[in-house]
């Protein structure tokens, strides 16, 4: 391994000095250690993947400041290091945040046996739609619902976009508050 490393810093002084295939020949060289080492952090395979295309990321961005006299190897293995502890920091902020999808089932998987609850959802909608001002009804309507631009909006409503953004803004948040949706 040993000459595989010298090997490793010649191809990439090569490589700064504007040499791609000796570029190409260390990153494949590489690869196999950065899998290892994500590997060894991460244990989901698709995760531990993403971490080694992020260091190759990294090396790439910052080949420019390797120092051709230092060993490769302590170089490439910190920075997939961290790349892999960033990946499993964002996992645990995003797992604190988000639910499975899996997680979620139908009250009752057959047709049409949801729409009980469903009719009540809609008539409690609609009477929350009825309680807004004739301008956030409007807003939401035409901003929301129609799914026009706010020029065009604004065009169709007579209304500014600064206020057609307010009034939709504020409708928004009234239909949260009314449905419960807002904490």
């Amino acid at each position: 391994m040993v000459g595989a490393e010298g090997e490793w810093e010649g191809w990439m002084a090569a490589a700064q000095a504007g040499d791609a295939a000796a570029y190409d020949r260390l990153l494949r060289a590489a690869l196999p250690l950065l899998r290892a080492v994500a590997r060894r952090r991460i244990i989901n395979a698709a995760e531990a993947e993403d971490a080694v295309q992020d260091a190759l990321l990294t090396i790439h961005r910052l080949r420019h400041s390797y120092e051709p006299a230092r060993p490769i190897r302590p170089w490439l293995v910190a920075i997939c290091e961290r790349r892999a502890i960033d990946r499993l920091r964002r996992q645990s902020r995003r797992g604190g945040r988000e639910s499975p999808i899996e997680d979620w089932h139908e009250t009752l998987a057959t047709p049409g046996a949801n729409q009980g609850e469903e009719r009540v959802a809609s008539a409690e909608l609609r009477a929350a739609v009825a309680e807004l001002s004739e301008a956030q009804r409007t807003a939401l309507g035409l901003a929301k619902l129609e799914g026009l631009s706010l020029a065009e909006a604004s065009a169709r409503s007579g209304m500014s976009v600064g206020a057609l953004k307010v009034a939709t803004h504020r409708a928004v948040k009234a239909l949260r508050r009314r449905l419960g949706a807002e904490d």
